[in-house]
């Protein structure tokens, strides 16, 4: 697996980058098209697309440094601030993604005073999008959201061409639930981990794949926030339930762990499931209130109308 996409000198653009940008360029269009078909404010909602980017781009990192500043605490100032805006060296969240994007779309909708579910609903598309992209991503750089050593049939061996991979599963870590070093043997003059392992990335392609034939389901409701709220629950409930179930994350707490080659490779509880179970909650709570409401028909915003011109072309 080579994580890089192009690459010219010392510069290089990683296959993670550009997959996500074009699942949410894909979800963008189809998104935009609705809009104009529901007749929504489309030159708005483009605007709101671009700061989503943005802002969901730096929601994801700041999360991700957040949650993992065991990796950046030991780095010298000024060297950490560059490690901490360094997005080409990986390392975001998705989680921090969405919070980033909603806050633009918060903004948006107070300012010009719009219904805030009604757009939200045609970003699905592309978040899913997004995540399909994102994960293929993982698969490319190797060392991403890897699963647990398992015995089971669906035990995934890694080739010994993916360096990236092998280079960071074969280094020592601290935390005893996800140090996979024991598996490793030189091959070729390199460690290799011969263990097979759960194919979380692959997993996390399938959810968004799910996600995204949910969405036009969804979207067919004529209830504003019924596809945003679905998201929610669904994306929460597959997420934790299935791919970071089997997923190398440090468990908070250790409830339940059984991974090895005779084992299931199962962990649990990780900081996603533990934020994942409110958000089960509120989105369960959130679509009951939804369903009891009456439709709301499109186009609900009125347009601005221009009075006629009069006889010598002055209004």
């Amino acid at each position: 697996m080579n994580p890089v996409f192009l690459q010219i000198g010392s510069f290089t653009i990683a296959w993670y980058g550009v997959l996500i940008t074009l699942g949410i360029v894909a979800g963008a269009w189809i998104g935009t098209r609705m809009a104009r078909e529901r007749g929504l404010n489309v030159n708005l909602f483009s605007d709101m697309i671009l700061w989503m980017i943005i802002w969901g781009l730096i929601g994801a990192r700041l999360v991700f440094v957040l949650t993992s500043w065991g990796q950046f605490s030991g780095t010298p100032f000024p060297r950490i601030l560059f490690d901490i805006i360094n997005l080409r060296a990986g390392g975001i969240s998705i989680h921090g993604g969405l919070i980033g994007g909603i806050l633009v779309l918060i903004y948006y909708t107070r300012r010009y005073k719009l219904n805030f579910y009604q757009y939200a609903d045609l970003c699905v598309p592309g978040v899913a999008f997004g995540i399909i992209g994102g994960r293929i991503g993982n698969i490319m750089n190797g060392t991403d959201t890897v699963g647990r050593v398992t015995g089971w049939a669906v035990g995934y061996r890694w080739p010994d061409s993916a360096r990236s991979f092998h280079n960071g599963m074969c280094v020592p870590n601290p935390n005893p639930n996800m140090d996979l070093s024991q598996y490793c043997q030189t091959i070729g003059g390199q460690l290799v981990m011969t263990a097979p392992v759960h194919f979380a990335q692959l997993y996390g392609v399938i959810i968004g794949i799910i996600l995204s034939v949910a969405a036009f389901f969804w979207l067919r409701s004529l209830k504003p926030g019924w596809t945003f709220w679905q998201f929610w629950l669904w994306y929460s409930v597959l997420r934790a339930g299935w791919e970071e179930t089997f997923r190398l994350n440090p468990l908070l707490p250790n409830v339940y762990l059984s991974q090895g080659l005779d084992k299931s490779g199962i962990g649990l509880l990780t900081e996603t499931q533990l934020i994942s179970i409110p958000l089960i909650i509120v989105s369960i709570w959130m679509l009951i209130r939804i369903r009891n409401r009456p439709d709301m028909p499109a186009p609900v915003e009125a347009k601005p109308t221009v009075p006629p011109a009069g006889p010598a072309g002055t209004r």
